[in-house]
């Protein structure tokens, strides 16, 4: 909201998650932001940030920050520290900040995906289906992160309604999401993916997919004694 005292600053709330917000309020500092409160009702945060860094008066700081290859601009911060008023807001003001990975090789869905900002990470995704296909560290997409860790809050299932080519992606190892599921033994992910590829002309491709050792993901349930994953409809 803008301040009705302050027509050159906004101001916007975010939520204290835990003491890393250190580390967001010194990034706001830096850019000549004003911490108002330090405790609001206890939980959150107030600041009051100029205008010029959100490129409303000169977009030069953004534009600077966009044209380093490797940062965390600040919405790589805002998508960390669960800021989510504050990340729409660059969503708006600088879309590519979304594409761009940090020096961990993490883009900023990655980031609040791995952080457990669910609401920030569908928001993402409401803005741009494509998000989901962005390749971080090792060519790992967000995709590949829920069919690693499990489908927790039915984000896998929410990420393939909104971009079910999404299956489609291979990380570094020429690995695709149907080998991370069966590397982590996640059998009910795997049923997921396969109802997904049965739907599409390229399931054989995916299925028989080789890794860079050679394997298909059918081969890596069987060299780990998992007789329970099933892909022979697809084969």
């Amino acid at each position: 909201m803008v301040g009705k005292n302050k027509p050159s600053s906004l101001e916007f709330v975010c939520e204290k998650v835990d003491d890393r917000v250190t580390g967001w309020t010194k990034l706001l500092l830096s850019y000549g932001g004003k911490l108002v409160r330090k405790h609001w009702y206890g939980n959150f945060l107030l600041f009051q940030v100029p205008e010029t860094f959100l490129g409303r008066s000169d977009g030069n700081v953004l534009k600077r920050l966009d044209e380093i290859e490797f940062i965390d601009t600040p919405l790589h911060m805002a998508a960390e520290q669960g800021c989510l008023q504050f990340a729409m807001e660059m969503m708006n003001l600088k879309p590519s900040f979304s594409r761009k990975l940090n020096h961990q090789g993490l883009s900023p869905i990655h980031l609040a995906l791995y952080k457990g900002h669910t609401e920030m990470v569908l928001r993402f995704v409401e803005i741009d289906k494509q998000l989901i296909r962005v390749k971080g560290k090792n060519g790992e997409t967000p995709l590949h992160y829920i069919t690693r860790v499990g489908n927790h809050n039915g984000l896998l299932d929410r990420f393939l309604q909104a971009c079910p080519d999404s299956i489609h992606d291979f990380t570094t190892q020429n690995r695709t999401a149907l080998h991370i599921a069966v590397e982590n033994n996640r059998i009910d992910v795997l049923q997921v993916l396969i109802r997904t590829l049965l739907k599409k002309d390229y399931y054989r491709e995916v299925v028989n997919r080789k890794d860079e050792n050679g394997n298909t993901a059918l081969h890596m349930a069987a060299s780990n004694n998992q007789p329970q994953v099933r892909l022979d409809p697809l084969c």
